[in-house]
């Protein structure tokens, strides 16, 4: 194991933490907030500075990096920035319970948007910024960002490192460069965002929040950009004018698009774009998922008090948020009919594109998946049945089958243990009461709140069911279950290898 180069790499990232934290800082002093509140950012940016520049002094005899060094460096740079990242709410008071915090940040960093916080207007605007924005910095992946500024080698280590933080099966270059293209990913994803902000600074501002515009408008973008969903008002984006509600679901679809499709189109290669099946796949889903749920509302507008168009909006939104994890809502769609409820939780499952900042088991995988499947029943059919399935105009090779199923397998199983381990919390069986724009009604902290609670965590979505549901939050369970659920959403997030790979003997065995 090379100590001092994963050791030299993580300082670099503990530094450029310590230099992302200054922007909440500046909210804080902006905002006039007391002097606690910028100490809560000042600490752990002198903390990740001192060890970020002693991690540097040692000078590594070999800089290239294996495979497994890469997993586990990934997996560890997510929790030291986490670890480091929940400070700011202990110390400003805002989250003083230090495991909550972790919760949070972690929900933030895996672009995940669950929250232990039960009321969101008493939260200062300097950690209301850093939670959302611990979005954005996680959305693309941190170790893709510090890719354009390191050198680059030729044995392979800038690609173990992207592989390893990058979603879905199939991981490659859009150009022949590491770094050029960890730039264009990045250009691409800074320009959906700056575009979406201006975008939603067009509309008239939340009434009573008129001073806010911009602030609110950066805050839902950066939600938006890292398919997080962090509410920073109480409702999520309930509060928020049918044409931003509109803006945002538009945006989250297309967030939830591979972002090299993004790149042919820039080149002009259209017709490569729409000839991706899982592209194609993607629509056809989302635009069917959508007919499913307004039909379902249809049926029960008066009875929930929607118009058509309401229904309408809140069908596009609340699937366009679901399909890419992002989390954020425009309504309750816990008291919504059987078969639009169905709809979210089948989706909570598939996520988006493999390549975009969403979450989920990826379309690519659910694709590949089913293809594999048919071969099988092919071959057991006709064992000299000669397989010439083909994913993206190439043929479809057995290995890259066998770890699709590998990795829903352990998805599943990961699953079945993280709702074994919240079936032990005590909150389990009792009443919770939520308060929604759907009224104030009680559901019982059951199985299926377990069950949607840990869906959302390994798919990154946030908000899950009943006692889970968008206008409830996490803060019932006790500090046992969080933690439980704080690494699942690391595991989803790294898609399991890069965790698997760091707590495994073999890697730290020397050999």
């Amino acid at each position: 194991m090379n100590y001092k180069s994963l050791g030299k790499i993580l300082g670099k990232i503990m530094i450029l933490e310590a230099i992302l934290m200054l922007a909440p800082l500046l909210v804080s002093i902006i905002y006039g907030e007391p002097f606690s509140h910028q100490l809560a950012f000042i600490v752990p940016i002198l903390a990740l500075g001192i060890v970020g520049f002693l991690l540097q002094i040692p000078k590594p005899k070999r800089k290239s990096l294996y495979q497994k060094e890469g997993f586990a460096l990934v997996a560890t740079v997510w929790i030291v920035m986490t670890l480091f990242g929940a400070i700011p709410f202990v110390i400003s008071g805002d989250i003083p319970n230090y495991i909550d915090a972790c919760f949070e940040i972690m929900s933030g960093f895996t672009t995940t948007g669950a929250s232990v916080i039960t009321d969101i207007t008493t939260i200062s605007r300097s950690i209301l910024f850093w939670r959302s924005f611990s979005h954005w910095i996680g959305g693309m992946g941190i170790l893709v960002f510090v890719l354009i500024f390191i050198p680059e080698s030729d044995d392979g280590s800038a690609m173990h490192l992207l592989r390893a933080e990058s979603p879905g099966p199939q991981v490659g270059k859009i150009v022949s460069k590491m770094k050029m293209t960890a730039r264009i990913l990045y250009l691409i994803y800074l320009g959906m965002t700056v575009l979406e902000v201006i975008i939603l600074m067009l509309d008239s501002p939340i009434v009573g929040y008129e001073n806010d515009q911009f602030f609110f408008s950066l805050l839902a973008t950066f939600g938006c950009a890292g398919t997080g969903g962090f509410g920073f008002l109480p409702g999520s984006m309930e509060l928020f004018n049918p044409f931003s509600q509109y803006v945002m679901a538009i945006f989250l679809i297309l967030y939830g698009v591979n972002f090299s499709l993004y790149y042919l189109i820039l080149i002009g290669k259209v017709t490569s774009v729409l000839k991706s099946e899982e592209f194609r796949s993607y629509f056809i889903i989302l635009l069917t998922s959508i007919g499913l749920v307004f039909i379902s509302l249809l049926t029960k507008f008066e009875s929930i008090g929607y118009t058509v168009e309401e229904a309408f909006r809140h069908s596009l939104f609340q699937v366009a948020s679901i399909m890419t994890t992002t989390g954020f809502s425009t309504t309750d769609f816990n008291v919504w009919p059987m078969l639009a409820v169905t709809v979210l939780m089948v989706l909570m499952f598939f996520g988006a594109m493999a390549g975009s900042t969403a979450g989920g088991i990826k379309l690519s995988r659910i694709v590949i998946a089913v293809k594999g499947a048919y071969v099988n029943i092919r071959k057991l059919i006709n064992p000299r049945y000669v397989p010439k399935t083909k994913f993206e105009g190439k043929p479809l090779e057995e290995k890259t089958r066998n770890d699709v199923f590998a990795f829903i397998t352990m998805y599943l199983f990961i699953l079945l243990v993280v709702i074994l381990l919240l079936s032990f919390d005590p909150i389990n069986g009792q009443a919770v009461t939520v308060v929604s724009d759907a009224g104030e009604y009680t559901v019982t902290h059951g199985f299926f709140s377990n069950f949607s609670a840990s869906v959302a965590c390994l798919s990154n979505i946030g908000p899950g069911f009943e006692a889970v549901g968008p206008y409830a939050s996490y803060a019932l369970y006790n500090n046992f279950s969080k933690l439980v659920l704080t690494f699942t959403m690391l595991i989803g997030r790294l898609e399991i290898l890069p965790v698997l790979v760091l707590f495994s003997y073999r890697t730290w065995k020397r050999t």
